[in-house]
């Protein structure tokens, strides 16, 4: 098969020209109150980008033995219009065959032992029924099989296996329902979704005391962030604004994300890992043929780079970082995070929160929105602090405010990093869900705005 579609890089007319061919099998598992789903399917296809004096040409097809014809559609698209010459950045060519090798892979566990796994965690939630009323649980693997060829000789072959689980309790109080959720994802094999029993007791215990806890205060607090809830805000609320593809031709935004800008004191780091071996946004190659690599977004308080696919660097003369990325072959790669987190600093968790006189102490995130600069993040759970200690734990805690303001006012960085993966993923442009990983250890913010009664 792989002969087939290499035949199609010899009939590509272009400056550059890019053929990638997947095959992907999903296995879901999915349990909702005493019903159980289990689905298994397989998707097979690729396509052909061609770039020529400014334009891509894309063309998708699904048999092997379209490839030629793929290339000279492409080839025909990216000739179509004329824009603005840019000459990419001279690539390496690279040839590499890679699979992970995983302890416990979870494509030798018989499905009949996975549903099993499922059903035990399901019958802590089924003997709960006197705290909540419902829950969902839901169990994930995918294996991704990838052929990444290029006409300058780049030749690759890349195997990602991801594995995840993710539960919900809901919890009702007359017409009001109170959820908690709970989601573990990464390249780590099977161990990753065991010994889940206490994460969902905890799941459990939580839903029902959201229902006794009083909604939150108005106001200007300090908070602490959680590892969870501070790694999806420097994802959402800045790691996109990193990504050059936003930005390039955009000259308010260039100005605003500018190299060199301060964006927050000396203890603040943020880094971009495509690396980190095991982790949900781990991989070895975009979709491009670079390698990932760890770039630095923020260093030392200065914004210091931007994410890039071989476009927009050569487009704006910067390094490349190995960022171009697709959900799957039907879709163009397009400038993404892989593992965005804030790296550790040096204060403990117990001491950044014996200084606090009055705050919250916040806890995961249930989804946000963003606009531009401008940031809406709800918690799962939050508590409040009194004179350095962890007192009630309060709901609806809305955070609200400006990225930047809000990167300024971080004043502690504590010891504690944690990445999480999660069985969800990120979304842009259409593409949802991209596997990504985002982390942050406990963080103190000044001067937060928080929406409540």
């Amino acid at each position: 098969m792989k002969e087939i579609i290499e035949k199609g890089l010899s009939y590509i007319d272009g400056e550059i020209g890019w053929i990638i061919y997947e095959i992907t099998e999903i296995t879901n598992i999915v349990c909702f109150g005493e019903d159980i789903e289990v689905s298994n399917s397989k998707r097979y296809g690729g396509n052909v980008r061609v770039y020529n004096n400014g334009n891509f040409g894309f063309v998708t097809f699904t048999n092997p033995s379209d490839v030629i014809s793929s290339a000279k559609k492409a080839s025909i698209l990216a000739k179509l219009e004329k824009k603005e010459k840019i000459n990419l950045k001279n690539l390496k060519v690279i040839k590499d065959k890679f699979s992970p090798q995983l302890k416990n892979d979870p494509r030798k566990i018989p499905i009949s032992e996975k549903v099993e796994i499922i059903k035990n965690y399901n019958k802590i939630f089924l003997d709960s029924k006197d705290r909540i009323r419902n829950a969902i649980i839901r169990y994930n693997e995918t294996e991704t099989k990838k052929i990444i060829l290029r006409t300058d000789g780049t030749n690759i072959e890349e195997e990602r296996i991801y594995t995840g689980i993710a539960f919900s309790a809901f919890a009702f109080d007359g017409s009001r329902v109170q959820p908690f959720m709970k989601s573990f994802g990464d390249q780590r094999g099977f161990d990753t979704i065991l010994n889940k029993e206490k994460d969902i007791e905890e799941a459990i215990s939580n839903a029902f005391l959201l229902l006794k806890s009083e909604k939150v205060e108005g106001g200007i607090y300090t908070v602490i962030l959680d590892p969870d809830i501070a790694g999806v805000f420097i994802h959402e609320a800045f790691g996109h604004l990193s990504e050059a593809d936003h930005l390039h031709r955009n000259e308010k935004l260039k100005e605003i994300m500018k190299i060199g800008k301060k964006m927050g004191s000396e203890i603040l780091n943020v880094v971009d890992n495509g690396t980190l071996y095991g982790e949900r946004g781990f991989y070895r190659y975009d979709d491009e043929g670079v390698p990932s690599s760890k770039t630095y977004l923020i260093k030392n308080g200065i914004f210091n780079s931007r994410l890039h696919s071989i476009y927009t660097a050569s487009s704006m003369d910067e390094e490349l970082t190995g960022n171009a990325r697709a959900i799957n072959y039907r879709f163009s790669p397009i400038v993404r995070m892989s593992c965005t987190y804030i790296e550790p600093g040096e204060k403990s968790f117990e001491e950044v929160v014996d200084e606090i006189k009055y705050g919250l102490y916040v806890k995961g995130s249930i989804g946000g929105q963003t606009e531009i600069e401008m940031f809406t993040f709800s918690a799962q759970i939050a508590y409040l602090i009194e004179n350095g200690k962890i007192k009630k734990p309060i709901r609806d805690v809305i955070l609200t405010g400006n990225v930047f303001e809000t990167l300024k006012n971080i004043d502690a960085v504590c010891n504690d990093l944690k990445i999480h993966g999660g069985l969800g993923g990120c979304g842009k442009n259409g593409q949802f869900p991209l596997p990504v990983s985002t982390g942050s250890p406990h963080i103190r913010v000044k001067n937060v705005l928080i929406g409540g009664k």
